[in-house]
């Protein structure tokens, strides 16, 4: 009776220890959610019987729920943007069945690899959705500026990369303006209309006293070859900037793409640029705490090809 007694504790405390051990592990394995964002994607999936919401906002609530819960636990979790379009084009791509929760959780380990997606830090979810869209259409805006350069082939002059040309001259224009522009926050946005989309991208960086300007990865790629694109085809749009440092007013500043350069604004175009409604061209009153200043000269040490 004694050995049976043994024999049952020694049982119990290595199922104990044996889900202890699964919770840490738990821990160790980051998860992906699928966020549908809004709902005319929300009423595309529910044409399977197996997704079984019926109210966008009740399924937010509980994917809000989810998350907090997974965060309790230590999970480090990423959200992903769900698309039910190339949700269908997966599903047909690798022969799954559409209406089943597998197929959707396969989809959902794709997205954690290429597709949109933000970490999670406890957003309340009226904040997490802005962000998710605002990342899925950075990417988007990213990934066509790219083609645009590829597809322009060799310059039929000199033979070389028109797309890796352009990148290159935008990288040393971006260079030269934030080193030009002084210590302080700042703030870029670079607007290129394009046949298919208006793109638009933005740039922080910061720079204390006379140290190089420091500048994020990822978000400088995406902004140079954003600019790279207006300046290959030529486009006419822009670039602004805006400087903050401790105790001072914000300084704005502007510049114009024309035929390939970054000309730039005077103090008063840069007034009359963020002073006038663009939709109905009627004035708009200046933000207060702000000083409009003309642009400087951009030198691009390196001849155009």
């Amino acid at each position: 009776m004694a050995h049976t007694k043994h024999t049952k504790h020694t049982k119990h405390t290595k199922h104990t220890m044996s889900k202890s051990m699964r919770r840490v592990l738990r821990r160790e394995v980051p998860s992906t959610v699928g966020l549908l964002a809004d709902e005319q994607d929300f009423a595309a999936m529910k044409r399977y019987g197996s997704f079984v919401f019926d109210d966008h906002a009740a399924y937010l609530h509980q994917i809000d729920d989810l998350l907090r819960s997974l965060a309790a636990q230590g999970v480090h979790t990423t959200v992903a943007l769900f698309d039910p379009e190339e949700f269908l084009e997966f599903c047909e791509a690798t022969g799954l069945d559409p209406d089943t929760p597998v197929s959707r959780t396969r989809f959902t380990a794709e997205l954690a690899i290429c597709g949109a997606s933000v970490p999670y830090s406890g957003q309340p979810i009226d904040r997490l959705v802005p962000l998710l869209i605002n990342e899925a259409v950075r990417q988007a805006t990213w990934d066509y500026a790219t083609l645009l350069l590829a597809d322009l082939g060799n310059c039929a002059e000199c033979g070389k990369d028109i797309g890796r040309e352009s990148f290159d001259r935008a990288s040393r224009l971006v260079l030269r303006l934030l080193e030009a522009a002084g210590p302080g926050t700042h703030h870029l946005v670079c607007s290129v209309p394009a046949e298919q989309a208006q793109l638009l991208a933005v740039l922080h960086a910061e720079r204390t006293g006379d140290e190089p300007v420091h500048l994020p990865e990822s978000e400088s790629a995406e902004f140079m070859t954003v600019l790279a694109a207006g300046i290959a085809m030529e486009s006419p749009g822009g670039v602004v900037l805006r400087t903050t440092e401790p105790g001072e007013p914000a300084r704005l500043r502007g510049w114009r793409l024309n035929r390939g350069s970054l000309v730039a604004l005077s103090a008063g175009e840069v007034f009359s640029a963020y002073c006038t409604d663009a939709d109905t061209g009627d004035p708009v009153s200046p933000e207060p705490g702000v000083e409009y200043c003309p642009g400087f000269d951009v030198e691009d040490p390196e001849p155009r090809h």
